[in-house]
C-alpha cells in the first residue's frame, strides 16, 4: 500500500453481454475515510464494488486493494481476510435470534471477536435475544454491519445499507456508520440517497451509466457545480428592494427569489427587510441534488431512479 491509498483503481471496465456496466473508471480510497460511489440504480455501483471485493472479474484494468494487485487469484485471500462486507438486500436467518444469528457467523469465520462484543458495538443489547424476523428494518441493518464486523475488517463495504429504510432507521443506521469511523475503519458507501452522501461521506464519486461524471468532497461538488446560492423571501413589499436596486425573480407562490455570489450581497439583501417585521426570511443553499441535476439534467427518486 503505497502512503494511505487502500483501493487505487485504474481504467475499471466490465461488460455483460453488449452491455457495458463500468466503463473505465479510476478512483483511490485513503485510509480512514468515508469514501461515497453515487448514483441511481443499475449506475455501476454493486459491480463496482463487488469486483473489488473479490466476487467478479474485470474485463480490462487495474484493480489494487491494500496494494495487492487483484489479478493475484493466489492473494485475493489476503485482501477478503482483511475486509468485511454487508451487500445490497442483506438478510440473516428468521428464527435464529440476533445474538444466535451471529454466533453462527463467528463459527463460520473463526472469529475471535466476542459475540457480546459485536452486540455493543452496534447498539443490539437489547434486541439480542430476539428473532431476526421480528426486527425492524434498520435493526436488521445493524445485524447486517455486525457480521460483516466479525473479521475485524479494515476495510468496510456497505452497498445501499439504509435502502427502504424509514427517516429515524436511516438516521441511526448513519450514526452508526459514523461511529466506525471514529473506530478507525475505512468505509466504502454505495448509494443513491443525496443527503446520506452528503452527511456521512468524506469524498463522493458520482456515477451514472458505467462513467464517473465528478467527485471531490460534498463541499468542493457543491461549489463546483451546485449553482447559486439565494435568499427566499415571503409577505415582502417589493418597493423596499427596488428602491435598493435589488435584482429578484418571484415563484407561483408569490415568494421572492434573490440569488446572491458573496455575503456583501447577502446583508444588503437582509438590512433591506430587516425592519419589517411580516417578513419571513429563508437562505437557501445548493445541494447534492442540484450537483447531480446540473450535472445529469436528472434527479434520483426515492426507489432510485434517474428521471
Amino acid at each position: 500500500m503505497i502512503n494511505n491509498i487502500v483501493i487505487n483503481i485504474e481504467g475499471l471496465t466490465k461488460t455483460y453481454d453488449k452491455s457495458t456496466a463500468v466503463d473505465e473508471i479510476s478512483f483511490t480510497v485513503n485510509e480512514g475515510e468515508v469514501f461515497a460511489l453515487l448514483g441511481p440504480n443499475g449506475a455501476g455501483k454493486t459491480t463496482t464494488v463487488e469486483i473489488i471485493e473479490c466476487l467478479k472479474t474485470p474485463d480490462k484494468g487495474k484493480v489494487e486493494v491494500f496494494g495487492i494487485d487483484l489479478k493475484d487469484k493466489k492473494k485475493q485471500n489476503d485482501v477478503k481476510r482483511r475486509i468485511g462486507v454487508m451487500p445490497q438486500n442483506f438478510n440473516a436467518f428468521d428464527w435464529l435470534t440476533v445474538k444466535e444469528n451471529l454466533e453462527y457467523f463467528r463459527e463460520l469465520y473463526s472469529s475471535k471477536v466476542s459475540t457480546d462484543e459485536l452486540i455493543d458495538r452496534v447498539g443490539l443489547r437489547k434486541k439480542m435475544n430476539s428473532m431476526y424476523k421480528t426486527l425492524s428494518g434498520g435493526t436488521k441493518q445493524r445485524v447486517g454491519i455486525a457480521i460483516s464486523l466479525i473479521n475485524e475488517p479494515e476495510l468496510l463495504f456497505l452497498d445501499e445499507p439504509t435502502a427502504g429504510l424509514d427517516p429515524q432507521a436511516r438516521r441511526e443506521t448513519w450514526n452508526l456508520i459514523r461511529e466506525l469511523k471514529e473506530q478507525g475503519k475505512t468505509i466504502f458507501l454505495t448509494t443513491h440517497y443525496m443527503e446520506e452522501a452528503q452527511e456521512l461521506s468524506d469524498r463522493i464519486l458520482i456515477i451514472i451509466e458505467g462513467k464517473i461524471v465528478a467527485g471531490g468532497s460534498p463541499n468542493e461538488l457543491i461549489e463546483n457545480y451546485g449553482g447559486n446560492k439565494s435568499v427566499i423571501l415571503k409577505n415582502c413589499n417589493k418597493k423596499i428592494l427596488e428602491d435598493r436596486g435589488i435584482k429578484y425573480e418571484t415563484d407561483t407562490e408569490n415568494q421572492i427569489q434573490i440569488i446572491f455570489d458573496n455575503n456583501e450581497q447577502l446583508f444588503n439583501i437582509l438590512s433591506a427587510v430587516t425592519n419589517d417585521p411580516n417578513v419571513e426570511i429563508e437562505i437557501k443553499k445548493p445541494n447534492l441534488d442540484e450537483v447531480f441535476l446540473n450535472l445529469t439534467g436528472r434527479r434520483i427518486n426515492a426507489e432510485g431512479l434517474a428521471k
